[in-house]
């Protein structure tokens, strides 16, 4: 009976530090692809500001 505890308390804690590492691996990705956007959506405004402008003003 212990012993099944034991076990479930490690699958349990495992399963913990793996949603963790997941969490703290996709962090990085999200900030790239805000960066990627950012840098997409300025290149566009200086591409056509006249554009912007429009879009601004909806």
């Amino acid at each position: 009976m212990i012993g099944h505890l034991s076990d479930a308390q490690e699958v349990g804690l495992g399963s913990i530090v793996d949603a963790d590492l997941a969490k703290e691996s996709a962090r990085p990705q999200a900030l790239q692809v805000q960066q990627q956007l950012s840098i997409q959506t300025l290149n566009l405004a200086n591409a056509k500001p006249n554009a912007l402008i429009v879009l601004c003003r909806g």
